[in-house]
């Protein structure tokens, strides 16, 4: 009976919503945004004797935030600095319910934390979740969402990520938009990151994407990414098996997110590294970081400082791109760019991907017909890894010849005539 009530009282919330025309209008993320969090690369460490500058405290993201600036990471774009899970008590404060956070790891609070990151340019991201509990088991918003949304106000939060472990994937589609709401609310510009799809996908049920777009300013799609290539490649293949259905939905305010960057940690060669990043920016993805921003190797900051592939991420038009060719194992994914010829003809910018792994970088032919470009009067082309190459210009007959490492990718911009 309790059930039944429930689901009730649900689709009366949710009809309300609907009639009433509110959502998250809050102007934000009119490109993917970009920045740095710490799930990936620092789990949920949180022994600050063993692991001093690993575990999840106010030192850490204290310090990547200092780093992001120092670094020019910031310069480049960089500018969210998000708390991912392991930063509460395990208990809410007794009398006032409040979350609180980690007393010994964030003894100065959250309002310093953000007040230090704003204070050099930055914005301050937080992580929460749904459900009774965060997927690490702190405390979750359900039953204390105005409360949650309220003090994340008060703490100068800029940015929200909202799990959704410990919850019904059921209500869902009533809770996310009921969460977007509040933080609408409260007055105070945040980012909204949903992870609503990533449940719901996997359980059967497909994402209301109208629901989506109206309510989150970016969510999370599939599962979590891990440091290696095969894990970057089988979100790379959610990606291209239900791009028709997905890629419609990316523009200026809300985006699908393929999860974190890993370069700079373990598992990605330097090829891979480039490989993640230019197929990040072909999908329109949130250049997020998770990573020791101490410990990057100077190849792999000159991969995530790229500027020609991070204005390709950042493209105005705000168009995901697509997988739009696969030949002995080369993938070609491609997305439109400005600028915008005076014949209405995009650019674009092309990634070809090498799934090989025979131990030679693999020479292929493409005509500009088969690449899916048709511009009449043909392209100049620019290597976007390399900015000293200008390969001249290609017509509708011409044919374009790209030679791509094992497990690599060749990145390019042909720019419309």
């Amino acid at each position: 009976m309790y059930g039944t009530w429930r689901c009730l009282l649900g689709g009366i919330l949710l009809l309300q919503l609907l009639r009433s025309g509110q959502a998250l209008d809050n102007g934000l993320a009119r490109t993917p945004p970009m920045g740095w969090m710490s799930w990936e690369r620092f789990r949920c460490i949180t022994d600050c004797k063993l692991y001093p500058n690993e575990c999840i405290s106010e030192n850490l993201f204290s310090r990547h935030a200092d780093l992001l600036v120092s670094e020019g990471y910031a310069a480049a774009g960089y500018e969210y600095v998000i708390i991912d899970d392991c930063w509460l008590e395990k208990n809410r404060d007794s009398k006032t319910q409040k979350l609180v956070a980690d007393k010994k790891r964030f003894p100065s609070g959250l309002n310093a934390l953000a007040d230090h990151i704003h204070e050099i340019g930055l914005k301050f991201g937080l992580y929460q979740d749904y459900g009774t509990n965060t997927c690490a088991g702190y405390p979750g918003v359900i039953n204390h969402m105005k409360l949650d949304a309220q003090t994340f106000a008060e703490w100068d939060v800029d940015y929200v990520k909202l799990d959704g472990c410990y919850a019904n994937i059921s209500d869902m589609a009533v809770g996310y938009p009921e969460f977007g709401r509040l933080l609408n609310e409260t007055g105070r510009p945040m980012v909204y990151s949903c992870s609503w799809p990533a449940y719901q996908e996997p359980a059967g049920e497909m994402p209301d994407y109208e629901s989506l777009k109206k309510h989150c300013n970016l969510w999370r799609n599939w599962d979590d990414i891990d440091d290696s290539l095969e894990s970057l490649m089988q979100i790379m293949d959610y990606f291209g098996k239900n791009q028709d259905r997905i890629q419609p939905q990316a523009g200026p305010g809300h985006w699908n997110d393929p999860d974190m960057l890993l370069l700079g940690n373990y598992g990605l060669s330097y090829d891979q590294s480039k490989l993640q990043m230019a197929i990040w920016a072909i999908m329109a993805a949130p250049l997020i970081m998770s990573n020791d921003l101490e410990a990057v190797r100077p190849e792999i900051k000159a991969i995530l400082q790229n500027r020609a592939v991070i204005a390709v991420d950042q493209d105005e038009l705000g168009i995901q791109g697509r997988r739009v060719a696969t030949r002995n194992q080369i993938e070609v994914w491609q997305r439109p760019i400005t600028p915008v010829a005076k014949n209405g003809h995009h650019s674009y910018a092309v990634a070809f991907v090498s799934r090989r792994d025979d131990g030679a970088p693999y020479r292929i032919t493409f005509t500009i017909k088969e690449l899916g470009l048709k511009n009449p009067n043909g392209y100049t082309v620019q290597d976007l890894y390399d900015s000293s190459r200008n390969l001249g210009v290609f017509k509708n007959g011409s044919e374009f010849v790209t030679r791509v490492n094992p497990n690599g990718v060749t990145f390019y911009k042909f720019t419309a005539l």
